[in-house]
């Protein structure tokens, strides 16, 4: 299997955000990665576990990193001469991560006034790991000359850039959009495919914006009040002093707000903007002077809404230098940030050479990670028209613009547009160009004629459809029903039922399907694998049974996951009877019969498809048992209660229900998604739409 070790060439080259994107392109490519961090490098005053460590394991659940070794103790033994001691313990370290996976990240240690030893360390560390190495660095102010002879030095204590130990660097904080061609076209270093550059990052000042809450702590502020301060993020640090008026343009979202307390006029301003929908990230009051009462009575309405207001006894130089002086590094349970870093340098890194690098996995496999990757790089290929009835819904309108922004879906908003304008400006995002949103008011009687003779079987008639169309979810299907769309998305405010039942008497089902189901793609910490039917069939037949099988599988393949089929029953092959087995069994055969060449077996019990050992025993001769990717269930009572349960017992993100067998794609959403859950449900939907049933 493949080592890498990362070494910075420098301090403060991001080694963290690099490791953590990393361990995130490593999986995208379908690999099983293991991390370790050897030795512990703990800033100043703090006494928590491992920083990279922590937020690898909790960024990343399939990855639990052995414990580091503690500095103190590491220097002590270096001071009795006890240097291999401590490489034997860091190789016993590197070979609990890396077991059972096919790839390990080490990150090395960073070089600072109290361990100037460490690039000697690194070297040491990469020789007893038989590792590559990968440096990483950052401009920082410096000519492009001395940057790259800082990068040379850095790895001659490997061999040299021309070893085939040293892969090459990834450049952090990079503020030069041409920034790759200009280092080749300056240095020698990177004339031969030897020597390489793995990744270049930009820097994005969002990635490095902690939350008022993060300042709050470190400033030891007293809070007057809360408000959304562990929700909201310090995009800007800005000490008021001026007159009002020469201020007010500076009121903007992110804006920490720091200003003596006896600045009422300051205060006010900045509590009438945040009453004005500006979210900024807090107001901040130095000085010994406690705020008037009566100011902050006026200001009831703006800490209401969530303004956070808090207060320092230090001055306004000694806060300004206190604040300039805080840690920006990552704090443990801000996942949030942890997250995005991640993902944001992931995509920057150079996923081809490391997947030829590191080769094909052993056992094929769709991690969490490669499987969102992969759903919006299709979505992004796909350019479908999405609506989203729910417009003017805050979450559904930050994931509209982060999917038109991305290029996933050409998103449509239904809601009036000054509606979306006025939740956009509280959110403090800007709507990207192209975002469309339709007013319903506007476009609804244009569906009124075509409804009916959707409907005319049913009775509707013209009254009746306008009154169903004043729901905006019915509008939306109404739109797709005619092409005029590719998929919906909607559920945030609407039951399931709400989402679905327009889409069955409108939508209909596909060509050679006699039934709609669903699917939850769970999001193990290992792989992906699929769950159906967990939310639309009370009791299906054996034949309806086995029509779910076969959607489910290919809905499977479609998203990349190589189908193979469980049919789940409280018993395993020949082994029990009953009406409940024989159904499971009977619907088995007559899914082979319409696909042969489908790997799908059943009975089988839950454990028997899921975990090889008991697969190995239960059903030996099966292709399935044991390494199910597809799990249909019986009925829907011992679906939903299993997914249910794996997903909250195990924290396991379920991503759907994903409907399945209608013409075109509808998906539904829980009341309680988050962002992220509706952008990647809208990059689902926009797959969907481009995948024949």
């Amino acid at each position: 299997m493949h080592t890498f070790i990362i070494v910075p060439t420098a301090f403060g080259v991001g080694l963290t955000s690099i490791s953590l994107g990393m361990v995130r392109a490593l999986e995208r490519s379908g690999l099983k990665v293991g991390f370790c961090k050897p030795i512990a490098q703990n800033s100043a005053g703090y006494n928590g576990p491992e920083r990279s460590s922590e937020l690898v394991a909790r960024t990343h659940a399939s990855i639990t990193p052995p414990k580091s070794l503690a500095l103190p103790e590491v220097e002590r033994m270096l001071g009795n001469g006890q240097q291999d001691e401590i490489l034997e313990r860091v190789v016993h370290l590197c070979q609990l991560a890396r077991e059972g996976k096919d790839v390990l990240l080490v990150e090395g240690m960073v070089a600072n006034r109290q361990t100037s030893y460490a690039a000697e360390a690194n070297a040491k560390l990469a020789q007893a790991l038989d590792a590559e190495v990968i440096l990483v660095s950052a401009p920082d102010g410096e000519s492009l000359t001395q940057l790259t002879d800082r990068i040379d030095l850095q790895a001659q204590q490997f061999g040299g850039c021309e070893s085939p130990r040293v892969l090459g660097v990834i450049f952090n904080k990079v503020r030069s959009e041409d920034f790759s061609a200009q280092v080749k076209s300056q240095s020698p270093l990177f004339d031969s495919d030897c020597f390489r550059i793995l990744g270049c990052i930009p820097w994005n000042a969002e990635l490095n914006a902690p939350r008022t809450s993060d300042i709050a702590e470190m400033m030891q502020a007293h809070i007057l009040n809360e408000g959304e301060y562990r929700q909201r993020r310090v995009q800007e640090i800005l000490l008021f002093a001026r007159a009002v008026h020469n201020s007010v343009h500076l009121l903007k979202p992110g804006v920490l707000v720091v200003t003596p307390g006896d600045r009422n006029d300051i205060i006010l301003a900045a509590c009438l903007a945040a009453m004005n929908g500006v979210p900024l990230a807090g107001l901040l009051l130095s000085g010994d002077f406690p705020p008037d009462p009566r100011i902050l009575e006026l200001c009831q309405g703006a800490l209401q809404a969530g303004l956070p207001l808090m207060t320092v006894t230090t001055g306004s130089y000694a806060t300004a230098h206190n604040l300039l002086q805080i840690n920006r590094e990552i704090p443990l349970d801000d996942l949030e940030r942890a997250e995005k870093v991640t993902d944001f340098v992931a995509g920057f890194l150079d996923h081809a050479w490391l997947h030829e690098r590191c080769g094909t996995p052993q056992v094929t496999r769709l991690s969490p990670p490669a499987f969102r990757y992969r759903l919006v790089q299709r979505a992004q290929a796909a350019n479908q028209r999405i609506v989203l009835p729910e417009g003017s819904e805050p979450r559904t309108v930050q994931a509209a613009a982060i999917c038109q922004a991305r290029g996933i879906a050409r998103c449509v908003l239904l809601a009036k547009p000054e509606e979306v304008a006025t939740v956009a400006k509280a959110l403090g995002i800007e709507l990207p160009e192209g975002l469309e949103v339709l007013d319903p008011e506007l476009i609804r009687q244009r569906y009124v004629e075509p409804m009916v003779e959707l409907r005319k079987n049913k009775g509707l008639n013209a009254p009746m459809a306008s009154a169903q169309l004043e729901d905006t979810v019915v509008l939306g299907t109404m739109m797709l029903a005619l092409g005029e769309v590719d998929g919906l998305v909607s559920g945030a405010i609407h039951t399931t039922a709400n989402t679905i039942r327009p889409a069955l008497q409108l939508i209909k089902t596909a060509p050679g399907y006699q039934l709609v189901s669903s699917i939850f793609f769970m999001l193990l910490p290992e792989q992906v694998v699929v769950y159906g039917d967990c939310a639309v069939n009370p009791d299906p037949t054996a034949a309806e049974l086995a029509e779910i099988a076969l959607q489910s599988a290919a809905s499977a393949e479609a998203f990349g996951i190589e189908p193979r089929v469980a049919m789940i029953s409280y018993s395993t092959g020949n082994s029990g009877s009953g009406a409940e087995v024989e159904k499971v069994r009977e619907a088995t055969r007559l899914a082979r019969e319409k696909n042969p060449q489908l790997l799908i077996d059943g009975p089988l019990q839950y454990d028997a498809a899921a975990i090889e050992s008991v697969g190995r025993q239960k059903a030996p001769d099966s292709q399935v048992a044991g390494r199910a990717t597809v799990f249909i269930f019986p009925d829907l009572n011992t679906g939903n209660t299993t997914y249910k349960a794996v997903q909250r017992s195990a924290s396991v993100v379920s991503v759907g229900p994903m409907l399945q067998g209608l013409r075109k794609p509808v998906n539904d959403l829980s009341r309680g998604a988050l962002v992220d859950d509706i952008v990647y449900t809208i990059a689902l939907t926009a797959v969907q739409a481009t995948s024949p049933e």
